[in-house]
């Protein structure tokens, strides 16, 4: 059975319809994922998965669908993003009372980042680039290539040039040499292009 195109897909949901929004949602599942990665990397500990930020974002988008105005694929994604962003931003302030709390009745380790200054880093990071290219169609198409790759060259390719750490960094976070993490940045670059050039445009 062949599956709906997106665009029709979508002009079910222009008229309302929430098992077509599903659909949609479980394409862009990759992307959300992505940005919700990158609200909560630096600000928050592993406490908070990811994948339970876009949980949030596809039940609330699916309550609020009579609320969406737009006509094009492009404003469903706007929507979605500015959903997770708020739905991120609201996690980062519940991890950041409850680690106020906890510092107020324990002396913090020695080193360790005040959450005020973890949040200011990540709300600083939002106006990047990299960030303002993660918008769009292509993205959603870009972010399901990265999702593909294995585990660790994914990770790579994700804190290189979406986030911008520099390859000591990179080496730090992974625990390896420069040299190491530039050949799994040359790996994971490679199948990205390989991937990308095999699915070719839509």
């Amino acid at each position: 059975m062949t599956l709906p195109s997106t665009s029709e897909l979508l002009a079910k949901v222009l008229d309302g319809d929430q098992e077509a929004l599903g659909i949609l949602l479980e394409h862009y599942r990759p992307y959300l994922r992505i940005l919700a990665r990158r609200h909560l990397y630096s600000a928050m500990n592993p406490r908070v998965d990811p994948s339970d930020i876009v949980q949030d974002t596809c039940l609330e988008a699916c309550r609020d669908l009579p609320k969406f105005r737009g006509e094009a694929e492009g404003e469903l994604i706007a929507w979605l993003r500015r959903i997770l962003e708020n739905n991120a931003a609201q996690s980062i302030q519940v991890h950041i009372r409850t680690q106020k709390r906890t510092i107020s009745r324990e002396q913090p380790a020695a080193g360790s980042e005040d959450s005020g200054q973890a949040f200011a880093g990540v709300a600083g990071r939002q106006s990047s680039p990299s960030r303002r290219a993660m918008r769009g169609e292509l993205a959603v198409r870009l972010a399901a290539e990265i999702e593909s790759l294995p585990g660790d060259q994914r990770e790579a390719v994700r804190l290189r040039h979406l986030e911008g750490l520099t390859l000591a960094e990179l080496a730090d976070h992974f625990g390896r040499s420069e040299s190491a993490v530039a050949g799994l940045l040359k790996r994971g670059l490679r199948a990205l292009r390989h991937q990308l050039a095999d699915t070719g445009p839509d």
